[in-house]
């Protein structure tokens, strides 16, 4: 990671919270459990945040043209928000203070993800390329060996199941943007 570049306040501010978690629970005693979350989606997603799902829903219920950034070859991995909620209360009464990923290790690029936004609302959107932003990372996929070893989790949801699970549980106001 480039910790000056365009994502570096965001990438260093990760490792200091983790580090103050760390120094709280070792010198203090405070029962602490940390989460490296990956990627979640579900209903009710806020439609401009910049993030992929929102945006390429938004913009397939719209009919309007997908924008993917690059050649759509970086990959991304999307865990469905009742897999992450699962899995922060079983690591929080867990005991464990280490870091532990919750995400889902499937991988799709994003111009699979585009089509399957598509699929899942019955669009008529094409897609687009745009230039890819600097230091975007080719991809990202999360190591949940410790969630399967220390909670028993892994996730649940299909990407499928959850475009269409948050298709149908936001309503196509909010995903589009017009109601708050």
């Amino acid at each position: 990671m480039n910790p000056i570049g365009p994502r570096g306040v965001y990438d260093e501010a990760k490792r200091y919270a983790e580090a103050l978690t760390m120094a709280y629970h070792n010198q203090q005693g405070v029962d602490t459990s940390m989460i490296r979350i990956f990627n979640t989606y579900g209903p009710r997603m806020r439609p401009f945040d910049g993030r992929a799902i929102p945006t390429f829903m938004r913009q397939a219920l719209q009919d309007q043209p997908i924008t993917v950034f690059g050649d759509g070859s970086q990959t991304r991995s999307f865990c469905y928000v009742d897999d992450l909620i699962r899995g922060m209360i079983l690591l929080a009464e867990s005991g464990k203070h280490e870091p532990c990923n919750i995400g889902n290790p499937d991988e799709f690029t994003l111009l699979e993800l585009a089509q399957a936004v598509i699929d899942v609302t019955g669009s008529k959107s094409e897609i687009v390329f745009e230039v890819l932003p600097t230091d975007d990372p080719q991809q990202r996929r999360p190591d949940i060996t410790r969630a399967q070893e220390w909670l028993g989790w892994q996730p649940e949801v299909s990407l499928r199941e959850g475009l269409q699970k948050t298709l149908e549980g936001s309503g196509r106001e909010v995903l589009i943007g017009r109601k708050q």
